[in-house]
């Protein structure tokens, strides 16, 4: 156990608050975080409905039935509920309390209230009201500004669907997404700043906007004031700063109405565009954010993210809090670690999200956290990858003792966590503190038995609100079921490797489809990593199976870091280290240096992409990847 929450922070959590004022009408006799999501799993109408009026989320409608099927067949959550997403999400902030923050590498920072911020989406939903209505489609291609999140609260006001990707993706990439998407409206930005250097996108823009037919008007926003020649755009006018004294005209809409457009990776392909509910993604995130992360109207967040990955929806699902949601824009390592690291602290920042790829980032580059105040910091936020044990000692041996370090895991599938934090448990090294309220989870073999304690498949056995509607241009489901309901029929299969704890924890062991096979034993490509980490040479890896012979042989890729070389006695204690930490089956057949890993734009590493390339496959969307020029490499060794 590496970190006790005291009495007095459990008592004040909110997670504690409602466990306790529901204890009675949940009859949890000894009320514990246990007992607690037991209920929640075997009456999730009742869970839902008591988070609602918990948090008072404004609806209209009937509340019964809350779910009319828990099965996958069909969307069953709330079907005579109405609601409006932006205006929960600007129901409960005092109108002069900080609002959102926006604040830029170069040390640009601008601030709204609540009240500058309802009365901008005002002004841009008056300034679009010719064009964009209920069901409506607008797309952002932008960067994490303020304008993005005001784009989004006037969209969802109007009742019109909103999708966004970040502005440092290619014309493809953006034309594959918002293509299928077809948005009316598009809203981007003359360019952005990241590590120093200015980065004009307006042709791009252009390229795009001639291949998207369904645009008819764009919005270009000058955030770097360059005084942008904005002519060769069609349908395009510079952003007006937007502000009314008129009220937001709310939309009332289905639970179940679309709100936004997801896309997945697309590295094995076109972009699956993921729709999801108006109702359930309010309702996933208040959970995640109120109860587990303990967010409220007297805290401030701030998590590294692009408007190109679920982690910015779920960011600004904060703002219904009431408190205060930073948005950073640029590199995190500009002009050094230390000072975008010292942000916690200049802006007293209580929750703080980040990636395992960034803190190995800070640990490799012996970055002088001590340097920095995180004397306001309570609850470090982790994603997109494992959390590994040896990442767990530098956070509490380098940031904070006192901290709740809550690694997250989920997905853009479901707009939200399958294991998350807690705010009244321990946190235990390598491990997730609990399944989330209402997520029905369990780890099961191939032949679905449960297990515990052992490595198996993760999966869930009932709905929840924050399931995704449909997929696009799916008219039979066919790839819907296809991507979740293949593995094991009627649950929802999520595709990752997972041991469930006898404390009911999670260990997270790589992606299903990334796990290695030799010999017909599945091995987790993270336990590979944390052997990895071990040995001070190695910058990164990445491990992938070769299929020969009808076998499957570990192949193992280092990134060694500056001046330092792969040599014989090198691979030797790789190996060495990985038979001692793991088992024989673990040691890679392989170890080859490569020049570089390659990662999604959203820092996930892609071990699809490099076993398909060593089995001899092509890797056809490249867009999806930040750096895929390190392939060429790999298709060599095929």
């Amino acid at each position: 156990m590496l970190w006790q929450p005291s009495p007095e922070r459990i008592q004040r959590s909110a997670m504690w608050r409602f466990m306790k004022h529901y204890a009675s009408e949940f009859s949890l006799t000894s009320p514990s975080y246990r007992a607690l999501h037991n209920y929640s799993v075997a009456h999730p109408g009742d869970f839902w409905l008591a988070l609602m009026d918990f948090y008072q989320v404004k609806v209209a409608g009937e509340r019964e039935p809350a779910v009319t099927d828990l099965g996958f067949e069909h969307y069953g959550w709330f079907p005579n509920l109405i609601l409006n997403f932006a205006e929960n999400l600007l129901l409960h902030g005092e109108a002069d309390h900080p609002a959102l923050v926006s604040l830029l590498e170069s040390g640009d920072k601008r601030s709204y209230t609540y009240a500058q911020l309802r009365s901008a989406v005002a002004g841009l939903q008056a300034q679009l009201a010719d064009c964009l209505q209920e069901d409506d489609v607008l797309a952002c291609y932008m960067p994490n500004i303020a304008e993005t999140v005001i784009a989004m609260l006037a969209t969802t006001a109007s009742g019109a669907v909103f999708t966004s990707t970040s502005a440092d993706f290619g014309v493809d990439g953006v034309v594959d997404r918002f293509g299928q998407s077809r948005p009316r409206v598009l809203v981007t930005c003359a360019g952005y700043q990241y590590n120093g250097k200015y980065y004009d996108i307006c042709d791009k823009v252009a390229a795009i906007v001639a291949q998207l037919p369904s645009v008819e008007k764009v919005l270009v926003v000058d955030r770097y004031h360059k005084s942008p020649d904005i002519s060769a755009i069609e349908h395009a006018e510079l952003w007006q700063e937007p502000e009314s004294d008129n009220p937001i005209a709310f939309v009332p809409r289905a639970f179940a109405a679309p709100l936004y457009i997801m896309y997945s990776s697309g590295t094995t392909g076109k972009p699956k565009c993921i729709v999801h509910a108006t109702g359930g993604v309010l309702l996933q995130h208040i959970k995640e954010l109120g109860l587990h992360s303990d967010f409220s109207a007297q805290k401030r967040i701030l998590f590294f993210t692009t408007c190109g990955w679920m982690m910015w929806n779920w960011l600004v699902s904060s703002l219904f809090f009431g408190g205060t949601t930073y948005l950073y824009e640029g590199s995190p390592a500009y002009p050094s670690f230390e000072k975008f690291m010292g942000l916690i602290g200049e802006e007293q920042i209580q929750l703080f999200g980040t990636s395992p790829k960034y803190l190995k980032v800070l640990q490799d580059a012996k970055v002088p956290l001590y340097k920095c105040d995180f004397s306001s910091l309570e609850t470090l936020l982790c994603t997109g990858s494992p959390l590994l044990p040896e990442q767990y000692d530098f956070i509490y041996h380098e940031i904070k003792h006192d901290l709740l370090v809550a690694s997250i895991s989920g997905g853009t599938d479901i707009i939200g966590c399958f294991f998350l934090g807690n705010p009244i448990l321990p946190v235990y090294r390598g491990e997730l503190q609990c399944a989330g309220l209402g997520m029905a989870v369990d780890c099961v073999d191939d032949d679905g038995r449960s297990l515990v304690g052992k490595q198996g498949e993760l999966i869930c056995l009932n709905s929840f609100p924050s399931r995704p509607l449909y997929f696009l241009n799916d008219p039979d489901n066919s790839k819907l079921h296809d991507a979740y309901f293949a593995g094991h029929e009627g649950v929802w299969t999520h595709g990752d490797f997972i041991e469930i704890t006898e404390r009911g924890g999670a260990i997270f062991y790589g992606r299903s489809d990334a796990t290695l096979n030799p010999g017909g034993v599945r091995i987790g490509t993270a336990e590979i990593y944390q052997q990895t980490e071990r040995l001070s040479y190695i910058e990164d890896a990445v491990c992938v199976g070769k299929q020969v012979a009808g076998d499957v042989e570990v192949m193992l890729f280092v990134k060694m870091k500056a001046d330092e070389t792969l040599n014989e006695a090198r691979m030797a204690e790789i190996r060495t280290t990985i038979k001692t930490h793991t088992t024989p089956r673990h040691v890679p057949k392989r170890v080859i240096q490569v020049a570089d890993i390659p990662y999604t734009r959203s820092g996930k590493k892609i071990e699809l992409a490099v076993a398909k390339l060593i089995n001899g496959k092509a890797v056809n969307n490249l867009e999806a990847i930040a750096n895929p020029e390190c392939l060429a490499e790999y298709e060599g060794l095929a």
